[in-house]
């Protein structure tokens, strides 16, 4: 039964790597088809939109508050992803491939002003050696009163992303790039599709819903910061990576535009430094936009079937990471894999005609 998986981004390429090693009938992945022309935006490729921040912390409170939680998403079944996530990527870390695939361990401190209503998050028990931040390494951020500690993972985008596509290679999955504005357009070629396009699902699954969460970042030179510092709010952070810093960040509901501004790079520069003032003498310091896909009610994981002349055929969506992508990726994607599945595995029998 041929399987296809629209779009190219960390949850979509998992699934794929998921299925295809559960020994589900060989995938085959349209890459980029759904970030071609949409919203009347010159066309971008996944490149571009996926691995713009360069490398991203598995850091959840932020990706639970406002990327990846919403009224679809129970606490339970979100820290059930996050869990999934990190143990798969705490695997990776401890093995050989880990240089390879760009992930690693990484400590530092997430810090805020004020005393949070929830000193201790849910996913406190999934992260490595959490705690609350002592009163002699609060001395080093004046302007904050509480903090917690602890090591979590760094999984660097521009490496994990071909990493992934290589191993999808190896095990015979066959990759195109093809432009399509209807899902339906895969009917009969396909038995089941994966709608993974982000922010093309504005377009393909008609979701108005989906918009854009444009993030800036810099990308600076600085090898002598090695722990992670991270703000309250989640719009300032410190993610330090095997070469290079990212200072952010931005947080711009709604706003498709790719071009850096030179006042919003100033504000996180000065920001960053507030935290750690030997980001001043950075360097190579590169300015870095993209658009994360956000939908306010969370990850759309759900199987709807499409029908036209009596004809039906399954869709499996799986998009509305935002940010949290990351975080969460392996975690949906084995959910994404379940709904797969159960399409497989349903009596293929006619979509009855209407009486109407």
């Amino acid at each position: 039964m041929p399987i296809l998986s629209a779009s190219s981004a960390h949850p979509e390429i998992t699934f794929l790597l998921l299925t295809r090693n559960k020994g589900a009938h060989t995938p085959t992945d349209a890459t980029e088809t759904a970030w071609h022309g949409f919203n009347g935006t010159r066309p971008t490729t996944h490149w571009e939109n996926k691995c713009w921040c360069q490398s991203l912390l598995w850091v959840p409170r932020l990706l639970f508050q406002t990327q990846v939680h919403g009224p679809d998403t129970p606490i339970p079944t979100l820290k059930q992803w996050f869990r999934e996530t990190f143990d798969h990527l705490f695997a990776i870390a401890n093995s050989a491939e880990a240089k390879d695939a760009g992930v690693h361990l990484v400590s530092g401190w997430q810090i805020f002003r004020s005393i949070p209503a929830e000193e201790v998050p849910f996913w406190a028990d999934v992260v490595l050696g959490f705690r609350k931040m002592t009163k002699a390494e609060l001395k080093k951020f004046p302007q904050h009163v509480f903090g917690h500690a602890f090591t979590t993972l760094k999984c660097e985008s521009p490496a994990y992303l071909p990493w992934l596509e290589k191993r999808l290679k190896g095990s015979g999955v066959l990759i195109l790039t093809r432009r399509i504005g209807d899902l339906w357009e895969l009917h009969p070629s396909f038995d089941v599709v994966v709608n993974c396009s982000g922010l093309g699902s504005r377009q393909l699954a008609q979701d108005s819903e989906m918009f854009p969460m444009r993030g800036q970042v810099l990308n600076v030179r600085a090898p002598w910061v090695k722990h992670f510092i991270r703000d309250g709010s989640g719009l300032t952070y410190i993610y330090p990576g095997t070469s290079n810093v990212i200072l952010g960040g931005t947080r711009q509901q709604g706003d498709w535009n790719l071009s850096p501004d030179a006042e919003i790079s100033r504000g996180i520069f000065s920001r960053c430094c507030a935290l750690e003032p030997s980001l001043q003498g950075a360097c190579d310091i590169r300015e870095k936009v993209g658009l994360r896909p956000f939908r306010p009610a969370g990850v759309r994981l759900q199987t709807e079937f499409l029908a036209q002349d009596g004809r039906r055929l399954p869709v499996v969506h799986h998009y509305g990471h935002g940010s949290g992508g990351i975080s969460v990726h392996w975690g949906t994607a084995l959910e994404a894999a379940r709904l797969v599945s159960e399409c497989v595995q349903a009596p293929r029998t006619p979509t009855p005609k209407s009486n109407l």
